[in-house]
């Protein structure tokens, strides 16, 4: 018996289109039309299902009846549905993309059944449509984690919301992504994705690269955490001190897709165990109000050609102090709310005015703070 992983986020497919049924010339008849294949998001669905569905990864459309005396117009043939999960992309290629699965009951048509005979093609029936694709999951969450490993993503999601990821103090203990959910007490709820750690050249798909930072973006707010005692991702790699990792997510976040710098975001500074972490956030603060002239000291390659603006930077202990997550889970709250007020009101704003919104967006937010 086949095993399967218990989450997948990408998968190669074969579809085709049934071919079309014969005619028949004696008396004019038109063979039925191949049936199509469609991409269909439904809920509840993985990939893990779909392939379970399928374990051949091949969807093929049902082929059109012949013309006959008994039936002139031959039957078409059955239309095969892939179904796929909230989030898919359909990709024909890794520049090329057929179509996005963003609700349930997306219904994206991927190969066309073939033509049935008749007068046209010598009542010979057409073949269908073959393609090969991929599908990928964009996970769509409300907030999307991003940091480098170990730099405390997973012990936030397990303190905030009801997600058990693995946690341990070495680096990658993440290696797939976790959503968690959050609810308040008036049962609203917030889903959190937290993804595996980017390392440096995830932009250039070095380490797990793409196949996470993908998911970032179809979130409404990604939440930057850093660990205020620096990050080391080995004993051949230089130890990063906490602004440099800053600095090394923005341009990460830069080179993979330049218009994730522009979504609403929030810094994590984590570990504040103890009282000598205090003396790290003031020189950590201090540096980031000096976060340009600091660019400017590094390497041009890890030099951000812009820098993302934060709306917030909270100071946190995920591990040991409840009471800063559970301010983390009002304040996240409060901005998602302020970001949707202003998502609607784009939606019946004139253009003329649109400008002055997403001016007075990241001001409004501060007055939470």
């Amino acid at each position: 018996m086949r095993k399967y992983r218990k989450f997948i986020d990408s998968l190669r497919i074969h579809v085709r289109g049934g071919s079309g049924g014969m005619g028949y010339p004696k008396f004019g008849g038109v063979g039925g039309k191949g049936g199509d294949v469609y991409v269909e998001a439904i809920a509840e669905q993985t990939l893990s299902k779909t392939l379970r569905a399928e374990p051949e990864k091949r969807w093929l459309g049902g082929v059109g009846g012949n013309s006959r005396k008994v039936r002139i117009l031959g039957e078409p043939g059955e239309d095969k549905i892939v179904p796929v999960p909230l989030g898919t992309a359909i990709m024909l290629d890794k520049f090329r993309t057929l179509g996005e699965t963003n609700k349930i009951g997306d219904k994206i048509l991927v190969a066309k059944g073939g033509a049935g005979g008749s007068p046209a093609n010598q009542f010979n029936g057409q073949h269908g449509q073959a393609l090969n694709l991929t599908l990928e999951l964009k996970l769509i969450a409300d907030i999307g984690l991003v940091g480098f490993p170990n730099a405390g993503k997973s012990t936030l999601l397990k303190a905030i919301s009801r997600a058990k990821p693995k946690i341990a103090s070495y680096p990658f203990t993440t290696i797939r992504p976790n959503i968690g959910i959050v609810e308040y007490p008036d049962k609203r709820q917030i889903s959190i994705a937290d993804l595996p750690g980017l390392v440096e050249g995830s932009w250039a798909n070095m380490g797990m690269g793409h196949k996470f930072l993908r998911h970032v973006e179809r979130t409404n707010l990604l939440l930057y955490i850093v660990d205020i005692n620096g990050f080391k991702m080995g004993p051949q790699y230089p130890h990063r001190t906490p602004i440099e990792n800053v600095i090394l997510l923005n341009k990460e976040l830069e080179l993979y897709k330049d218009d994730l710098l522009d979504k609403p975001c929030v810094l994590l500074v984590n570990k504040m165990d103890d009282d000598k972490t205090e003396e790290k956030l003031k020189r950590f603060l201090q540096e980031y109000s000096d976060l340009a002239e600091l660019c400017q000291e590094f390497p041009e390659e890890m030099q951000p050609k812009r820098l993302v603006k934060f709306d917030d930077i909270i100071p946190c202990s995920a591990k040991f102090n409840m009471d800063s997550v559970e301010y983390i889970k009002k304040r996240l709250r409060k901005l998602l709310d302020i970001y949707d007020d202003e998502i609607n009101c784009r939606l019946t704003t004139t253009s003329a005015v649109k400008a002055e919104v997403d001016n007075k967006l990241r001001e409004k937010s501060k007055q939470f703070v």
